[in-house]
């Protein structure tokens, strides 16, 4: 099996790489591409040193699946060209989502809808895919009306700069000099929160409002999905949480909410308030697993629920994922 990894140097590129190797992905060439700017860097993975390359040396070298990590403009233009080499691409960029013909997977959902033909594999935003895989056992029981989604996201989900731009903040007394490096935000993340995820649309949303209400329903299969969001960056390292409220067309019982969650694949309840157990971020954190607590019923609406939902956006929201779709791909498609 020979994988590349495009964007390999990058937060969730180099998160991809320790996620094959705790997978036990088998793996008899690695190539590890980035931008220019990587070109040469050395990467150790699995005790072997792999130089990076040029992108276009791994599309020569024929991959049987790429997995990329590189930003939408990099996708849009190497994806096509791997694709046309034969090799399966894995995207986690937005460039690719929303096209009808090309899989938007979260493989415990819906990795039936990889097929031999399907050389483009999208993979979805982070706060979309650990809310769908919690929502889908409960959509196919009672039937989702509606949804209103509030996220607390953190600053990972911007990438190195995210991070910088906090630890920066949050230790300027020890570091005066930083401030001319350039922000992730443009206002101060730490000790606030802001309520500004990606760029602002023309109707007032943001980008990554919308990707929670177009990306939910494609996964779902339900276009019928009334779907309203915010999305709020806090001073959080990693992890994102959110609440979610749910509105039902099937009645139901809290009992069974909770059955369904807990027999769901790759979720997790921690719903105990008299021990203070609910999920966090912190205690999210590099795990692969969807967290859901605070379950309890909505009363101001009939067939009401509010659910609390936590994941490591690196890992099952970027990384795993990816990977798990890999896997789907080397022991269903090749």
């Amino acid at each position: 099996m020979r994988i590349t990894v495009v964007g390999a140097t990058g937060l969730v590129g180099s998160k991809m790489l320790q996620v094959l190797d705790e997978q036990k992905i088998k793996i008899d060439e690695l190539i590890v591409a980035a931008s220019e700017r990587s070109v040469g860097k050395e990467i150790v993975f699995q005790g072997k040193t792999h130089r990076v390359v040029r992108v276009e040396d791994a599309i020569e070298a024929r991959p049987d699946i790429a997995i990329f990590s590189a930003g939408a403009s990099a996708s849009k233009q190497y994806a096509p060209l791997f694709a046309a080499k034969g090799t399966y691409v894995i995207d986690n960029s937005s460039a690719w989502r929303m096209f009808p013909e090309i899989p938007l997977v979260v493989p415990e959902i819906n990795a039936d809808t990889i097929t031999k033909d399907t050389h483009i594999i999208a993979n979805p935003n982070c706060s979309t895919i650990q809310m769908v895989l919690a929502l889908h056992p409960l959509h196919k029981a009672f039937d989702i009306k509606r949804l209103v989604i509030a996220t607390y996201q953190s600053v990972s989900g911007s990438g190195i700069k995210g991070i910088s731009q906090l630890d920066r903040e949050e230790n300027s007394h020890l570091s005066p000099l930083t401030s001319h490096l350039p922000n992730a935000y443009p206002h101060q993340i730490y000790r606030n929160v802001l309520p500004h995820g990606g760029d602002f649309c023309d109707n007032g949303y943001t980008t990554e409002e919308e990707k929670l209400v177009n990306e939910t329903r494609k996964i779902l299969r339900a276009p019928q999905i009334a779907v309203t969001a915010t999305v709020c960056r806090v001073p959080v390292t990693g992890g994102h949480s959110e609440a979610v409220n749910v509105e039902f067309n099937k009645p139901f019982e809290l009992d069974e909410v909770r059955r369904l969650l807990e027999s769901q694949p790759g979720v997790v309840v921690q719903d105990d308030p008299a021990q203070n157990l609910y999920p966090m971020a912190i205690t999210s954190y590099d795990k692969d697993e969807v967290f859901v607590g605070r379950i309890r019923r909505d009363f101001s609406i009939e067939n009401g629920l509010n659910l609390w939902v936590v994941s490591d956006n690196i890992r099952k929201g970027a990384a795993t994922n990816a990977v798990q779709i890999a896997k789907y791909v080397i022991e269903n498609i090749l």
